[in-house]
């Protein structure tokens, strides 16, 4: 069996460079970008600080998600969701998805999570349910406005991008609760 993909169904396009201060591609999240709001022990539901940059020619704006596939959903589950961020704009500081919004640019939306809302939900992946894997994902657009309101769905802001993808890339880290 073949790990889920998010990306398998999606056309090839150039890599971003993504870098993060808080978060480490390939290493566990920090019990800030945990999901206190879904009961994790320490968690705090702080948004990860991220930096991007290699954006082609014709980028007019960015989105921003965290995804897991490995939630046992059969959809998997989207933790944060952030679009319309102008391309002048090529960081967001941590905590940028607290329930206001107070670290994002003024035009930028976040979108409802898989948890109902528009805002950043740390990790929580289910007690013994083994590792799963979280994408930070940055998407470079040929659009300065993506039509998608904080009541849209993420699944309706990929299928709007879809051809509106100049670049992408990502971090992708891991989060793990032990069976009790």
């Amino acid at each position: 069996m073949t790990r889920n993909d998010p990306f398998a169904t999606m056309r090839a396009v150039p890599s971003l460079t993504v870098t993060s201060a808080t978060v480490r591609d390939g290493q566990r999240l920090a019990p800030p970008q945990m999901s206190g709001l879904m009961g994790v022990a320490g968690g705090a539901d702080v948004s990860p600080q991220l930096s991007w940059s290699g954006a082609p020619d014709g980028t007019r704006s960015y989105a921003v998600t965290m995804y897991d596939p490995d939630a046992p959903t059969g959809s998997g589950f989207w933790h944060w969701v952030v679009a319309n961020i102008p391309a002048t704009c090529t960081s967001l500081p941590a905590g940028a998805g607290d329930d206001t919004g107070s670290g994002l640019p003024d035009r930028a939306v976040q979108l409802r999570n898989d948890a109902g809302d528009p805002r950043y939900v740390g990790a929580a992946p289910p007690a013994g349910h083994g590792p799963h894997r979280y994408f930070l994902t940055v998407f470079a657009l040929d659009t300065d406005h993506v039509d998608v309101k904080t009541d849209s769905t993420p699944a309706f802001l990929g299928f709007t991008m879809f051809f509106h993808t100049l670049a992408r890339g990502f971090i992708v880290a891991t989060a793990e609760t032990p069976a009790s």
